[in-house]
């Protein structure tokens, strides 16, 4: 079956399955293989997630397929107490929202969290065995039915209030929640799970004692942020989580209950409701109700999915700024287009001869956002940093890519550096006065390499190496990067600032571990964009999947293609490392090179026109 096709059969239903569960796993990877093992026998598609303490799983199929998959998990005592979410899904495929969801394909992967809880790496997450109480859909229900009069979940009157905490992304609260007279509910408004930990530090106090009732959309999530109130000592014992999340309350309300709206799910459903069809979303641009996610607008700043209707879809000289950046005061701008070529998100009649700047203050009115004009009246070109791989330099980078930089000229500036620290020729020749000095080999560099292997004289002690060249040798080569990177700073200042940064192999490895440098200071230039090509992980063991916050494009090769340099193991893990809701991957079967023919060349500016 190919690849970029979901799972279903004639005259079968499809389905989607998901499960968490947290255990100490004994052997991580006989875990690894016995889920490869069978979920590639039932030829199932989605995501499976494994740490040290458990797992998480969101994968879909044939329903007797799906079915197979959960007695054969049953078998394994450590799965003892899972609830398995199982339901049929009749609606027709949307192939881009399938890929998007990491749907056409079987992804198993090792992590060190199930979800990342904590923007910092560095701290640790709380222990989740001091997790809040679970009740069932019809306890939760219960409580909240009762909870004006003050009564806790064992029936007796208590003076202490009930709060409810949505554990949620705020896009996935637009669509549904619960709502409840007389109850206080909070909705965090955050952009990603990991920035939950941040606000319960800040709004501690309105969480302190009272009973807290907590909510997501399956209930995984609310097992760390439950622990985490929990360990905040005295007045924060009284923790309740709703088990099994919203798609077990609908299970037990299909007339939604207290529940207002969709469930937002992270597979290709988006969404699913209940038989109450009351819509309580609303369109980001002119606020009529709206809440359909599948056109999969987003910010223009934090790639942030937005609610943009079908009127104001259409209309091209508007862009979307999310409630949460406009808060933060981002601004969008309008400007001239000269170039009867150039244009953004599909515009190609735009024809404004003025620029002007404006403060976005309604989230019902947003102009488009277009670059900043030269002198002359054209746009401006974004302007991309560029790394080389190892043994590689600026111009002979600069050569690989020509057909690439040649495709995009028309909307990005390629600026092309050496890195700092010059290696050893491998295959080298004895200097003879004969030859002609010219042909001396092209200096070669490395972003990440200790300074002891920097090249010194190399012209004086040109001869043929001891041994040929190790091509895995760039997994060893990590203990340059603080030269590296104040050389880069170096340049930044000199011939900046850049709006994005593109590295190749090592160079995406240098580029990534400068993306998570920027993420946590300012001491960087601040790139909007990265684009890792080849890309390999020197990130500490520690960062969680999605930590890095920062919109990027990931282009390596696939499975079946021909890159003997970096195993595309290697690249999709890096991938994983950037929030998902603002990545873009492009996978392809070319080697160990950057495709610049069609269709990539197509995505690369999809992508890049963006930021434009």
């Amino acid at each position: 079956m190919a690849e970029d096709e979901l799972i279903s059969s004639e005259g079968e239903t499809s389905g989607v399955l998901l499960y968490y569960k947290y255990a100490l796993i004994p052997d991580v990877h006989e875990l690894v293989r016995l889920y490869h093992s069978n979920c590639n026998s039932l030829d199932l598609r989605g995501r499976v997630r494994i740490a040290h303490d458990g797992v998480n799983v969101t994968i879909g199929g044939k329903m007797s397929s799906l079915e197979n998959h959960i007695e054969f998990i049953k078998n394994n005592s450590l799965f003892d107490g899972t609830d398995f979410k199982l339901a049929k899904c009749d609606q027709s495929l949307d192939e881009k929202i399938a890929t998007e969801c990491g749907f056409t394909s079987m992804s198993i992967r090792f992590v060190k969290e199930l979800v990342t809880f904590k923007s910092n790496p560095l701290v640790k997450s709380p222990n989740i065995s001091s997790a809040g109480k679970h009740l069932s859909a019809t306890e939760f229900h219960s409580v909240l039915q009762s909870a004006d009069n003050e009564f806790d979940v064992d029936g007796s009157q208590k003076h202490q209030k009930v709060i409810l905490l949505d554990a949620r992304n705020i896009y996935e609260t637009r669509i549904g929640m619960f709502q409840i007279p007389n109850v206080d509910t909070i909705n965090p408004e955050i952009r990603q799970y990991s920035d939950l930990s941040a606000w319960i530090d800040a709004n501690s106090k309105r969480i302190q004692g009272n009973h807290v009732l907590m909510y997501c959309t399956g209930g995984i999530r609310c097992e760390m942020a439950s622990s985490y109130i929990r360990s905040k000592g005295a007045g924060y014992e009284n923790v309740y989580q709703l088990f099994g999340g919203i798609q077990r309350y609908l299970d037990q309300f299909p007339d939604g209950g207290f529940f207002k709206g969709r469930n937002f799910v992270f597979d290709h459903r988006i969404s699913v409701g209940s038989k109450n069809t009351d819509v309580v979303g609303s369109c980001l641009l002119c606020g009529s109700s709206f809440d359909d996610y599948s056109p999969r607008c987003r910010c223009t700043y934090c790639r942030m999915l937005v609610l943009v209707c079908d009127g104001c879809q259409g209309d091209s000289c508007l862009a979307y700024v999310c409630e949460l950046c406009q808060k933060l005061g981002k601004r969008n701008r309008i400007s001239a287009s000269l170039d009867a070529n150039f244009c953004f998100a599909g515009a190609s009649d735009l024809t404004l001869d003025t620029e002007l700047e404006v403060n976005i203050q309604s989230r019902n009115t947003i102009p488009l956002c277009q670059p900043s004009v030269r002198d002359d009246g054209s746009p401006r070109k974004l302007k991309i940093l560029c790394l080389h791989g190892f043994r590689q330099n600026a111009s002979s980078f600069k050569g690989r890519t020509a057909s690439l930089t040649k495709k995009l000229k028309h909307i990005a500036e390629f600026i092309f550096v050496d890195g700092l620290h010059e290696l050893r020729f491998i295959y080298q020749q004895p200097i003879s006065s004969s030859f002609p000095s010219q042909h001396f080999p092209k200096k070669r560099f490395g972003w990440l390499v200790s300074s002891v292997l920097d090249n010194e004289d190399v012209q004086a002690e040109w001869k043929i190496a001891d041994q040929s060249f190790d091509p895995n040798q760039y997994q060893q080569q990590c203990e340059g990067f603080e030269e590296s990177y104040t050389y880069l700073k170096s340049i930044l200042s000199s011939r900046g600032p850049f709006d994005g940064i593109l590295g190749f192999s090592q160079g995406a490895a240098m580029a990534a571990l400068i993306c998570e440098q920027q993420q946590k200071s300012a001491a960087i230039a601040d790139f909007r964009f990265t684009i890792l090509c080849s890309g390999f992980s020197l990130l500490p063991e520690t960062i969680g999947l999605g930590c890095i916050n920062l919109p990027s494009l990931h282009v390596f090769g696939s499975r079946k293609g021909k890159d003997k340099q970096i195993d595309c193991e290697a690249s999709q893990k890096l991938s994983s490392l950037f929030d998902e809701g603002c990545s873009m991957i492009i996978k392809h079967d070319m080697g160990h090179i950057i495709p610049a023919k069609p269709p990539y060349i197509n995505q690369f500016e999809e992508f890049l026109r963006r930021f434009i």
